[in-house]
């Protein structure tokens, strides 16, 4: 009986370590793929805060956690089975899928920066007529927010899908659910953290009781401004980055290789130009960069395309004004 105890605990033993070491796999996966989808979640987090502007303070945390809670209902409910039902009966459809993704990137950051040296008015009035509901514009701006996140949070998850190893339905179930509730906790936490900052900087300055506290605090004040047009600016830089390296490597995976097979000579060739210390970053930074520029290029010349023949189809089928 004791024998039978003994082995009994030992199989339990044994099981828990499985568990364990698949915990630690999912952990690990997840972290891997998340960091392939620095990209999109940069521009997550640097697009979100401009949904806030126009609220009171008090009501900015209870709309963060709105828009997160829309981004977990995005990823979790939406977004994870399509992407299992793809790697499990469709892996053929991943690449082009992240393609399209990855262009989309290019648009986004083409047209930030299209934006940053021709600035337009963005807003004619159209939210200023619903000023006297602030809880009709809150569920709006929320509303906008989640379906901005929904883009983004497809693209996520599709790089993430595409960064996980080959492993069993359950595996990738759950590194996917684990990658994408972490993401959204980041970016969100993080987004919370920026548009309060401002907040715990007027505090520090007005209730401080040291020279060093108030100091600090009004630094924070006058360099909020400064840290979101930075933020903006990694954030696009993020995406033509990110999107041009997705659609230079699935360019590859399809058969056209030579643009990828140039880029890589290139900074190769940058990198030993300069002492074996530095040979690494120079290498990694020429690869980043022309890949930007492929991004920046690509985006431009997807932007008449978006705006002159997609959006006015979208619009009549959708029955919306474009946007453009």
């Amino acid at each position: 009986m004791a024998g039978g105890l003994l082995a009994l605990l030992d199989d339990v033993a044994s099981i828990a370590k499985v568990a364990a070491a698949s915990i630690d796999d999912v952990a690990a996966g997840a972290a891997k793929a998340s960091a392939k989808a620095a990209g999109a979640v940069i521009d997550d987090a640097a697009v979100t805060p401009k949904y806030l502007h126009g609220f009171e303070a008090k009501r900015e945390l209870p709309i963060i956690w709105k828009i997160a809670k829309g981004s977990i209902k995005n990823k979790l409910l939406i977004l994870l089975p399509v992407a299992l039902l793809l790697a499990n009966f469709a892996p053929w459809l991943i690449s082009p899928l992240l393609m399209i993704g990855g262009a989309y990137l290019c648009f986004e950051g083409a047209e930030k920066v299209l934006h940053a040296f021709l600035p337009h008015d963005e807003h004619n009035g159209g939210e200023q007529e619903e000023v006297d509901d602030p809880a009709h514009l809150e569920e709006k701006k929320a509303a906008g927010a989640i379906k901005t996140d929904f883009i983004l949070s497809a693209e996520i998850m599709t790089i993430i899908l595409s960064g996980i190893p080959q492993s069993n339905f359950w595996m990738e179930a759950a590194t996917l659910a684990v990658a994408g509730i972490g993401i959204t906790v980041a970016v969100y936490g993080s987004v919370a953290l920026i548009v309060k900052m401002d907040d715990v900087g007027l505090a520090m300055y007005a209730e401080g009781r040291l020279s060093l506290t108030r100091t600090l605090g009004r630094w924070l004040v006058r360099g909020m401004p400064y840290f979101m047009k930075l933020l903006t600016i990694v954030g696009t830089a993020a995406m033509l980055w990110v999107g041009g390296s997705i659609v230079i490597h699935g360019m590859e995976e399809l058969g056209f290789g030579w643009l990828g097979h140039h880029i890589h000579d290139i900074a190769y060739a940058a990198g030993h130009m300069v002492p074996a210390a530095y040979e690494g970053f120079v290498e990694w930074t020429t690869k980043a960069a022309l890949d930007g520029v492929f991004g920046l290029v690509l985006g431009a010349a997807l932007i008449p395309v978006a705006t002159k023949v997609i959006a006015p189809i979208w619009g009549a089928v959708s029955g919306k004004k474009a946007a453009h």
